[in-house]
C-alpha cells in the first residue's frame, strides 16, 4: 500500500484512487484496473523517441481509460514500505536526466542480451526510484522496457513473467543491489 499523506488523488476519508468510474471499493478498482491495462497492454504501445514525453504517453495509454491523471507526473510524495519515492518537484529534471542518459547510449542498441540486460536494469532502477505517477509506475516500466529491449534487437517474453518476482527484485534494486533485477530481464529477453 502506497503511502500519501495528504492525498488528492484519493476519495476524502479512504485510500481509493479518484476514477473515471467512480468506483469507491479498493478491490474493485484493482479488479477492473488489471483487466483494463492488461487489455491496453495487449494493444499496439504508442510508439516515440524514448524521451521522458514517451514514457508518459504510455502511462496514458494504459491507464487513461480509468485516471484522469494518468500520463501526468504525480504532484504528491509517495512512499511504499521503507522506500520513498523522488520528491515530486523533482520528478521533471530527474526524468530529463535520466532519459538523455538513455539518449546518450543510443537505447542500447546493439548490446548483446547480457550488457542490455544490466545496462535496462540500471535504467528501470532508476526509473522505479523516481516514480513518475502516482499509480501503474511497474506496469508502465514493463511495457516502456518491452519497445526498448525491441528497439534494442532483443524481445521480451511478457508470457513468462512472474509479477512477484520482478516487484522483488525492483525492491532490491532501490536498495542498491540491481543483480536480480538483472537476473529477471535476462531470464525474459531473447534476441528479435
Amino acid at each position: 500500500m502506497y503511502q500519501a499523506v495528504p492525498d488528492p488523488y484519493c476519495y476524502k476519508g479512504t485510500t481509493v484512487l479518484k476514477n473515471r468510474l467512480g468506483i469507491r471499493d479498493q478491490e474493485a478498482l484493482d479488479q477492473v484496473e488489471a483487466d483494463t491495462t492488461a487489455q491496453r497492454f495487449a494493444e499496439p504501445l504508442p510508439q516515440g523517441s524514448f524521451t521522458a514525453t514517451h514514457y508518459c504517453s504510455i502511462h496514458r495509454h494504459l491507464f487513461g481509460d480509468i485516471y484522469a491523471w494518468a500520463g501526468r507526473f504525480r504532484v504528491t510524495r509517495i512512499s511504499k514500505g521503507d522506500s520513498t519515492f523522488c520528491y515530486p518537484e523533482n520528478i521533471p529534471a530527474q526524468m530529463r536526466a535520466l532519459f538523455g542518459a538513455l539518449k546518450a547510449e543510443n537505447c542500447f542498441s546493439g548490446l548483446d542480451p547480457n550488457e542490455f540486460s544490466t545496462r535496462s536494469a540500471h535504467f528501470l532502477a532508476e526509473l522505479n526510484a523516481i516514480h513518475a505517477f502516482r499509480e501503474g509506475n511497474g506496469r508502465t516500466q514493463l511495457a516502456f522496457l518491452t519497445l526498448l529491449a525491441d528497439r534494442a534487437g532483443h524481445s521480451v517474453r511478457n508470457t513468462i513473467l512472474r509479477p512477484e518476482v520482478i516487484l522483488d527484485a525492483m525492491i532490491t534494486s532501490f536498495k542498491g543491489d540491481e543483480a536480480p533485477l538483472v537476473g529477471v530481464i535476462s531470464s525474459l529477453i531473447t534476441p528479435a
